[in-house]
């Protein structure tokens, strides 16, 4: 049992794919996981293919730290309002072809990892889920004018769709979506994944490019057709006002050039599994590219920044 942080909602039910048995759970965790919120992104664009209803809760005040991700609340003259309280939910979906999926999205758990993955196979049972796919982004030292690479995992050899760019062995930080991968396999689930590599400068925008890719791979690995013209749209906009920035300002471009040159040397490498994070190569740092990209990344927000106010409140 999960000890009630899962709530399957009476008398859900899910359509079938018409392959018996062939139903995807898609696993999108936002937080640690999503640079560029590129997963995010793939979510939405997930979600906004059909109407969906909730079909399973979870038990948010349960996993969830709020003095460390305080959700926003709207203060009015003398009142709050508008409390945007974090949600952790599975919605029952259809792809652009009409096949059902679903989808679980929301704020990685920042404890009780263990228990929330007992309540992903509360769920992946109740609904009898064939494969569970989880999308994520992470920054690495590559530039954006390069295409954008994705290292494919699973827990299982055979469920892994192409060849992964590591050949040898990483420590990587952990996350709730890489454990649950690893519990579903020991109780004979198959869990598969992809992890986009985001540019270091540009993760902390919304970079429609790498949510665009992750969705292509879904296809492959979820069994799922997804129109995908919006994000092609998005992604061109984005890559053209990041072009029209480094036309203008030749000290960026510069910097993005020698991290151009580097990534290059490294190509070779990489196919026998050297880390593009490697320390030992005169890589360009986030900051360097990062400091000079801050006005643009505060022209192409969509909502205005913080003032830098420590508390967080903003004037509207």
């Amino acid at each position: 049992m999960a000890d009630r942080l899962v709530h399957i909602v009476d008398d859900a039910e899910v359509s079938k794919p018409t392959d018996v048995g062939d139903l995807t759970l898609v696993c999108v965790l936002t937080g640690f996981l999503d640079a560029g919120k590129s997963a995010e992104l793939a979510a939405a664009h997930l979600a906004d293919l059909s109407d969906g209803k909730v079909v399973a809760t979870f038990d948010v005040d349960s996993l969830h730290d709020y003095r460390a991700r305080r959700p926003p609340v709207t203060f009015v003259r003398d009142h709050y309002t508008d409390y945007e309280a974090p949600r952790l939910v599975v919605r029952a979906l259809r792809d652009t072809g009409g096949t059902p999926f679903l989808l679980l999205t929301g704020p990685e758990p920042d404890i009780r990892w263990e228990a929330f993955a007992r309540a992903v196979r509360e769920v992946v049972e109740h609904f009898g889920v064939a494969r569970v796919v989880g999308l994520g982004a992470v920054p690495m030292a590559v530039p954006h004018t390069r295409p954008i690479a994705i290292t494919p995992h699973a827990n299982r050899p055979d469920l892994v769709p192409g060849e992964s760019p590591w050949q040898g062995e990483l420590r990587v930080p952990a996350s709730a979506q890489a454990l649950l991968e690893i519990r579903l396999g020991e109780w004979g689930h198959d869990a598969l994944g992809f992890v986009a590599h985001i540019p270091h400068y540009l993760a902390q925008m919304e970079y429609p490019q790498a949510a665009l890719v992750l969705l292509e791979h879904l296809e492959i690995g979820g069994r799922l057709t997804i129109d995908l013209g919006e994000l092609r749209e998005a992604a061109e906009i984005t890559e053209n006002e990041v072009d029209r920035y480094l036309s203008s300002h030749d000290e960026v471009a510069e910097v993005v050039r020698g991290l151009e040159q580097q990534y290059d040397s490294f190509r070779e490498a990489e196919a026998a599994g050297t880390s593009l994070l490697a320390g030992d190569g005169s890589l360009p740092t986030g900051e360097e590219i990062g400091d000079a990209f801050e006005a643009f990344l505060a022209d192409l927000e969509d909502k205005p920044k913080d003032a830098g106010d420590e508390s967080g409140w903003e004037e509207r």
